[in-house]
């Protein structure tokens, strides 16, 4: 599967981008990103394995010059903060990829919010045409992932799509706008991120290594609690288009830091009581239809 968006993806490129060599740079690297995936993919790699090579791909980033804008540190702190985020990306859409469709329509959702600020940001533009074929192929790709999935991302896909929407903040220019500006794509991609988080703290609580599987997902949670995967999947896009429009009010200095953490931990706390609300509803339905199925079979 991964493979078939990168197909569509650099198809689209070679017919449409004009040369820039500090694409093509890109390209190359999130091609190494493809390759370590598929590798993983037809011949099971140890995690020590893999993650040498994601470490690899978030070095020549930074030696092909991809990084923040933004100097918060030192030049050796920036580079540190940047490779820090590389591999958080990269590894939360990996993670994140249990599910038919969902890493796809997380994918979807955030090169969608990319391209808007693209747009609004004034970026030149190989960087649109660079987003918007990264987002066609993806969308072509979701309709035979969405479920039941005919076919699947794979370790290539994810580590592809990992790392393209890790990079793609770095072509922006965050701070223009707004001093806050460079959390839109901590915002942007915040469900992946958490949800990265998430596992490293549930299986680090459990006494697990966090980069061994467990069914601690939150997909998996809400699919073991009587959601379906469609709804699942809405209510996914439904999230993703809120931090989108929290993202662009965050973009142009509409909300002071203040206002953003006040926002933040609201709507956390507003998302869990959503899903627990919602697993006590079903649960009580659960239990209403298995006792009065209960009493249908006494009775006969």
């Amino acid at each position: 599967g991964g493979v078939a968006i990168y197909l569509g993806f650099v198809f689209s490129l070679l017919l449409f981008l004009p040369f820039q060599s500090y694409l093509y740079f890109f390209l190359f690297v999130i091609t190494m990103l493809l390759a370590l995936g598929l590798v993983d993919d037809l011949w099971v790699t140890t995690p020590a394995q893999k993650f040498l090579g994601q470490m690899i791909a978030a070095a020549s980033f930074l030696i092909t010059g991809f990084s923040l804008k933004e100097v918060f540190l030192s030049s050796l702190g920036n580079s540190l903060l940047s490779f820090f985020w590389i591999l958080s990306v990269v590894n939360a859409f990996n993670l994140v990829d249990v599910m038919d469709g969902l890493a796809t329509l997380l994918a979807i959702s955030a090169t969608f919010s990319f391209l808007v600020f693209a747009f609004l940001f004034n970026v030149s533009p190989p960087v649109i045409v660079l987003l918007s074929s990264f987002l066609g192929s993806l969308i072509a790709f979701f309709w035979y992932n969405k479920p039941s999935a005919q076919i699947y991302l794979g370790d290539a896909g994810a580590l592809f799509i990992g790392g393209f929407l890790a990079v793609t903040p770095f072509f922006f220019d965050w701070g223009f706008h707004s001093f806050n500006g460079f959390l839109v794509p901590c915002i942007v991609l915040a469900i992946p991120l958490l949800e990265s988080f998430s596992l490293i703290v549930i299986r680090t609580y459990k006494g697990k290594l966090f980069y061994y599987g467990s069914p601690d997902h939150y997909c998996l949670y809400l699919t073991a609690k009587g959601w379906s995967k469609n709804e699942i999947l809405f209510f996914s896009g439904l999230v993703a288009f809120v931090l989108f429009a929290f993202s662009y009010f965050v973009a142009f200095g509409q909300l002071n830091i203040q206002q953003i953490v006040t926002i933040s931990v609201a709507g956390f706390f507003f998302m869990l009581l959503f899903i627990f609300s919602s697993f006590f509803s079903r649960h009580s339905s659960t239990k209403s239809v298995a006792f009065c199925r209960e009493r249908v079979a006494k009775s006969k």
